[in-house]
């Protein structure tokens, strides 16, 4: 195995494994302080309950979310040590604020853990809110980091490659920023609120009479997920057409579209056949995607045909990545909808939710875990060959020395070792919240 593919291979590893305690740290604290707003408001013990233990998975995933996150920064400069000497005046500001947030959560969470019974019930919630808050703020640090690489600022770049005239205080101005957080944010509530929520529905579907303290964690998480599930479209069409704009190759790769054309239509599945340059077996919307790009039904939409060879990204990868973020994203906001429809069209009614309903969230719980994985894989396979877009391949960002496989399998053993920690732990929230 070379020392290229080494890295590529432990970075896909690491970042998939951190962003799951990632994406929990940044929804899991809302969710537990509506249920104890609740409690606040209104003396209900279920919702206390329910923020207990939604602050113990807070604090399980935060734990193992720092030890993943600490080896990733070692990799990169373990990994990518071309990339960080060029980049790091440039996103040094982000990774710093990064690392302020995490330390106010920590700080705020562990008073928030043990101030249950020694604050004030506002002044405890208002340290989950903090603690909310920098989680939040941790991730869209990073998002600004990851947005520089699709769109680089802040620097030109002298005869020798180098850059010069650096802004570092440019990443924060970056246009590829704000829609980027927005819509990893989003997915974050979205992952997080269905994955609660087909906890509470698999209960009730085992046992009809569950009680009111699933019934109101189900609903909680619903609205959560809802919500997101809703917005999430808005900010994903804001991102394909910043990715026309900017980055044709990504979107040629996420639709499998390999000739320029106007009223390009729109490619559901089907597998790219990159010799013969087609997509078997798949269905197309006519002008669609030329109305996605631009919303104009005659908008040009560039091809891979207009891109160098040696610069496309890997096709079959990219589109499969993409349907299966956009399948798993429609399938999550129908099920939210019906959900609410038979709640609005029983209002008034004790009367349980349909068994098919339940099962239907049950089976939606991974699927925001899933789309936020293919997400990702978009993102960063639709800007390959780059690392930073346009300016240094991956190629040549990757260390040059020998025995990158040792550092692959000492920290995909890491990684697996903290996985059976987590499953252990959630065994054992789920029997104490079963009790």
């Amino acid at each position: 195995m070379s020392p290229l593919t080494a890295a590529r291979v432990q970075m896909e590893v690491s970042l998939g494994f951190h962003m799951i305690f990632a994406a929990i740290g940044v929804a899991m604290p809302l969710l537990m302080l509506i249920a104890e707003w609740r409690w606040i408001r209104y003396h209900d013990d279920d919702a206390r309950r329910l923020a207990h233990v939604w602050a113990k998975l807070t604090a399980v995933t935060f734990a193992i979310g720092a030890v993943s996150g600490t080896a990733l920064s070692f990799e990169l400069g373990l990994l990518w040590p071309r990339f960080m000497a060029f980049a790091g005046p440039l996103i040094g500001p982000a990774f710093a604020l990064e690392g302020y947030a995490f330390f106010i959560e920590a700080i705020f969470l562990g008073l928030y853990l043990y101030g249950w019974e020694r604050l004030a019930p506002r002044t405890h919630w208002w340290c989950g809110v903090a603690v909310a808050v920098s989680g939040a703020v941790s991730a869209i640090m990073v998002l600004a980091v990851n947005a520089w690489m699709q769109h680089p600022v802040g620097f030109t770049l002298s005869p020798t490659g180098a850059p010069v005239d650096v802004d570092a205080w440019a990443v924060f101005a970056n246009p590829a920023w704000a829609p980027m957080a927005a819509h990893s944010t989003l997915s974050c509530y979205q992952a997080v609120g269905f994955a609660a929520a087909a906890n509470y529905a698999w209960t009730l579907w085992r046992r009809p009479a569950g009680g009111r303290y699933a019934s109101l964690g189900l609903t909680i998480a619903m609205a959560v997920a809802t919500i997101a599930a809703i917005a999430m479209p808005i900010t994903g069409d804001l991102l394909a057409k910043r990715a026309h704009h900017h980055q044709p190759a990504k979107l040629a790769a996420a639709e499998a579209h390999f000739e320029t054309q106007r009223r390009a239509p729109l490619t559901i599945g089907g597998w790219p056949d990159v010799e013969r340059r087609e997509t078997r077996f798949a269905i197309q919307i006519p002008g669609a995607l030329s109305f996605l790009a631009d919303s104009d039904l005659d908008t040009e939409v560039i091809g891979l045909d207009r891109i160098p060879r040696d610069q496309w990204p890997n096709v079959p990868v990219a589109h499969i990545a993409f349907q299966i973020m956009v399948g798993a994203g429609t399938t999550m906001l129908a099920v939210a909808l019906g959900y609410w429809l038979l709640r609005w069209r029983s209002r008034g009614r004790e009367a349980p939710l349909p068994r098919w309903l339940l099962i239907a969230l049950a089976l939606c719980g991974p699927l925001g875990f899933l789309a936020l994985e293919a997400g990702w894989v978009v993102t960063e396979v639709g800007r390959q060959p780059w690392v930073i877009y346009g300016v240094m391949r991956t190629a040549d960002a990757a260390t040059r020395v020998g025995g990158v496989w040792a550092s692959l399998a000492m920290f995909t053993t890491v990684y697996g070792g903290l996985l059976v920690l987590l499953v252990f732990f959630l065994r054992q929230l789920r029997r104490a919240e079963a009790a």
